[in-house]
């Protein structure tokens, strides 16, 4: 057989061949570039903490109208359970709670305030939805407040429960979960009502206090806050009411970009120590005390002392910090039930018997071990 053999075509046979592999040579390169190129950009994105160990400050957005939350006091100074986080990364970063610059985030830019990297994180009683987090690019870190949409009225308002909106007008703010809600649940439930919708809180009181709605929605921690600052000169807090109906879920808390792993668990952590330290009795009056002569190993972990001569907690060392970090946290700001009860407890929201309770108490706020 080999005789009858064309030895030109056994070359153009072969020829082929060495092409074909040549080919998907460099069709394989050229998937390794792109794989590369992906990979360096995971890494230019997951960059946060050493950009804000350079800067020396952290830029977390913000709402600038809601007590109790996010609000602009009279005095220029931010306030609210959400500029406490803030503080707390900043004394966990920097061991100062005022390395911060809040940048005020509105309801329409948030998202592309952080997605641009205008801020390091938001912090903005912003609503963890399946859409936020997927198509977004966002990742969502722990849940700082459970909240729940509801409707606001006038005190002397015939309006007592849900179908008694029917045929209102009902102002939202535009750009939110609330506006789904509002049109989702009283849809569902057959109320027929004018959604009026506004950017943001000042336009809507406005529109309220000039009787161009019937009722306002938002979430009931933002209601809540509202009442207690409503204008003296339209009634101040005692001329409304929040009915007792809740139209949706609202977990809450700080958020960041996706592919940002290092800075996603040190924003979690940070939040999830001021939980700790709440379970286990950890505040900023006895936090130095505790740190001196750790009283258990969950405490001493938690403040990166040694309990009993045994080696220093990892803790810290593994979020990039000091392993005392939580020390300046808790000193300078507190543990969780601290900065509740001075600035959510404030607006008439009590953590007792509600689901913001620790769960030691029936409530949903709680840390995952840290060992």
């Amino acid at each position: 057989m080999l005789g009858h053999l064309s030895i030109p075509g056994v070359y153009m046979r072969f020829s082929r061949l060495w092409l074909l592999m040549l080919a998907l040579f460099a069709i394989s390169m050229i998937a390794v570039a792109c794989n590369g190129d992906d990979d360096d950009g995971a890494v230019a994105s997951g960059e946060t903490l050493k950009t804000v160990l350079d800067r020396g400050t952290i830029k977390v957005g913000v709402k600038d109208s809601q007590p109790g939350f996010g609000n602009l006091e009279p005095d220029g100074t931010f306030a609210g359970q959400d500029i406490e986080f803030a503080r707390a990364l900043a004394a966990a970063l920097f061991g100062n709670k005022n390395q911060v610059e809040f940048v005020v985030a509105s309801a329409a830019n948030r998202f592309e305030l952080l997605s641009s990297e205008e801020i390091d994180v938001l912090i903005r009683t912003t609503t963890w939805t399946s859409s936020r987090d997927i198509d977004l690019k966002s990742s969502f870190t722990a849940t700082t407040f459970y909240d729940g949409q509801g409707i606001i009225v006038n005190a002397n308002s015939p309006i007592q429960s849900l179908s008694d909106l029917e045929g209102s007008t009902i102002c939202v703010t535009s750009g939110t979960t609330t506006e789904v809600n509002l049109a989702t649940r009283l849809g569902a439930a057959g109320v027929n009502h004018t959604a009026l919708s506004f950017a943001g809180d000042a336009e809507i009181i406005e529109a309220f206090i000039a009787g161009r709605c019937d009722a306002w929605t938002a979430d009931k921690g933002n209601l809540a806050g509202q009442r207690t600052s409503f204008p003296a000169d339209a009634g101040g807090s005692a001329a409304l009411r929040i009915l007792p109906d809740t139209l949706s879920k609202e977990p809450l808390g700080p958020v960041v970009r996706d592919g940002d792993t290092e800075w996603y668990d040190l924003v979690q952590w940070v939040v999830f120590g001021t939980m700790a330290a709440d379970e286990l009795g950890v505040n900023s009056q006895n936090v130095t005390a505790m740190a001196a002569n750790p009283p258990s190993k969950d405490i001493a972990d938690l403040l990166g002392a040694s309990f009993q001569g045994a080696p220093v907690s990892e803790f810290g060392a593994s979020l990039g910090l000091s392993p005392t970090f939580m020390q300046d946290v808790l000193f300078q700001v507190g543990n969780y039930d601290e900065i509740y009860q001075r600035t959510i407890a404030q607006i008439g929201l009590a953590r007792a018997g509600s689901i913001n309770a620790s769960w030691l108490d029936g409530g949903l706020i709680y840390a995952p071990p840290i060992r």
